[in-house]
């Protein structure tokens, strides 16, 4: 499949070409990338599948649908699908071995035998070079449902789910493939017995899946992918730039990032529906919220959520009594704070850009507890000036950590260090004069894609205007609906229709500005963690 279209790589567009751990992430295009969620063939794909998996007997449901997994899968990255399927099948066995008299050392081995093969496709391109070693690709998602795995193992030692008998259940809960790229990451006690139950058409789930899918391709398409064009021309060159657009710049990542694997989370759960499955939410406005502990608890929430139970919990209850343990019985909450953050850094990539957005992460944290304790916890209720201050302060430092985030993901065609990260933030300060300002933004996006003046001025015009609706949109079910789901949040608006429409004018006028959509040849922006 050619990925190359108007002289410049959509893939790299969506995707940096080199991801933290040193794989060439361009072999996605390879064969698969008609089947990213925002593209026409995956449209095709879906129908399909929902078509003949709805209408099957109960028992072949599930073999069906792992089978179209992984069809989709090989289509993403053949060379990797043996790699897939051989942890379902490790996680199968582990899990099984669980039932025997030997739980403990099945559970340890089976989530050190996951983490072992997450560390070696995540990092094995660190040693690129050495002693002739080539870097080996990472499998799409692996992360993911590396994750979902260790959950489902911990889970069913706990007793806090049930050891799952059918392979076919075990593999398709961990391949399946509307989550199998880049999550949501999602609990077996919740899904796996789904699998078991019989689906048929349901015209309700059907209309809300439709609601969700047109959200989801808002974001990615009308929003997230339009913010890219700016973005990918400014990063790269920031030393060219003064400090307003670089400011600029910054924000648009920020947004692009959430409106993107926001907006991907929802085409998964409209997939979930239209086949008869709930899949968990990702993320609830978290740009609305006051303080980082809310922000956490609303950004990439089965991330965060899995952090908390797998990671954070277990280090907060560490029995450290013993002859050779000291006289502390607990960890500091402050340490297991700061431990959870930095491996957070430290799993979206090895480069030290990565390992300082983790530290500034714990440092947030960190510092919004000892200002809790110095001056107590705000108030409940508190002055709308001083609720809106904080969600800029919070917005404000999340915007400055993705520029390290950002400068981590740049490609291999454009290498960035952290010294990068520090130039363009000490830039932020340089050249703030209006006139220049208007010449760099018509020159970013002439220069970057668009060689066209009336092109440009669309560009802007049209991406204020979707901004704008999506934020809207994200205000109403943050305020108003108090954050219920966002398909629920849309049904409820009095003018829903008109909303409809503009979401679905939105996306094809998307689709158009973007000469067919450069976003159709990758799989998210966190597909390559």
């Amino acid at each position: 499949m050619n990925c190359y279209v108007n002289g410049s790589s959509r893939l790299f567009r969506r995707f940096p070409a080199e991801s933290a751990g040193g794989f060439p992430l361009e072999r996605f295009c390879i064969g698969g990338a008609a089947l990213s969620l925002q593209s026409f063939g995956f449209f095709g794909f879906l129908l399909v599948v929902a078509a003949v998996y709805l209408h099957l007997p109960r028992r072949a449901q599930s073999p069906f649908l792992l089978a179209a997994s992984w069809l989709f899968y090989w289509l993403a990255m053949p060379s990797m699908l043996p790699v897939t399927i051989a942890i379902a099948a490790l996680t199968y066995l582990c899990g099984r071995a669980l039932e025997g008299p030997r739980k403990t050392a099945a559970l340890r081995a089976g989530v050190a035998g996951l983490l072992a093969v997450l560390a070696f496709f995540k990092y094995n391109g660190a040693f690129a070079g050495l002693a002739g070693w080539q870097a080996v690709a990472m499998p799409l998602g692996i992360s993911f449902y590396s994750f979902a795995a260790i959950a489902y193992l911990i889970d069913a030692a706990r007793g806090d789910c049930e050891v799952e008998k059918d392979p076919v259940h075990c593999a398709l809960f961990l391949n399946f493939f509307a989550t199998v790229t880049q999550g949501p990451i999602c609990r077996a006690g919740a899904l796996l017995p789904q699998f078991r139950q019989e689906h048929r058409f349901d015209a309700g789930r059907t209309v809300r899946g439709l609601r969700l899918m047109a959200l989801g391709l808002f974001k990615l398409v009308a929003v997230s992918d339009v913010l890219g064009v700016l973005v990918d021309q400014v990063f790269p060159h920031y030393r060219d730039y003064g400090g307003p657009l670089l400011i600029l710049a910054a924000v648009a990542y920020t947004l692009q990032l959430y409106f993107n694997f926001s907006g991907y989370s929802e085409v998964a759960r409209a997939v979930g529906l239209f086949l008869g499955l709930d899949l968990p939410e990702n993320f609830k406005t978290p740009f609305f919220a006051t303080n980082f502990s809310g922000f956490w608890s609303r950004w990439h929430i089965s991330f965060s959520s899995w952090l908390q139970d797998y990671l954070f919990m277990p280090l907060a209850w560490a029995d450290l009594t013993g002859p050779t343990r000291g006289r502390l019985s607990r960890l500091p909450a402050e340490v297991c704070v700061f431990t959870v953050f930095f491996l957070s850094g430290f799993w979206h990539g090895n480069t030290l850009p990565f390992v300082i957005w983790g530290l500034l992460q714990a440092c947030y944290r960190l510092g919004e507890e000892l200002l809790h304790r110095r001056f107590g916890k705000p108030k409940k209720k508190a002055p709308a000036r001083v609720l809106w201050a904080k969600r800029a302060a919070v917005f404000a430092l999340w915007c400055v950590s993705m520029v390290f985030f950002r400068v981590g993901q740049a490609p291999s065609s454009a290498p960035m260090t952290a010294g990068d990260a520090f130039g363009y933030l000490a830039g932020w300060f340089r050249g703030w004069d209006p006139v220049r300002l208007g010449g760099e933004l018509y020159s970013a996006v002439y220069t970057g894609f668009y060689a066209n003046t009336i092109m440009v001025a669309a560009y802007y015009g049209f991406l204020l205007a979707a901004l704008a609706l999506a934020f809207w949109l994200d205000a109403r079910r943050a305020f108003h609906y108090k954050n219920k789901p966002s398909e629920v949040a849309l049904a409820g608006e009095t003018h829903r229709w008109a909303v409809y429409y503009l979401l679905v004018i939105f996306l094809l006028a998307g689709y158009i500005l973007q000469s067919g959509g450069f976003g159709t040849a990758g799989f998210g922006m966190y597909a390559g963690f």
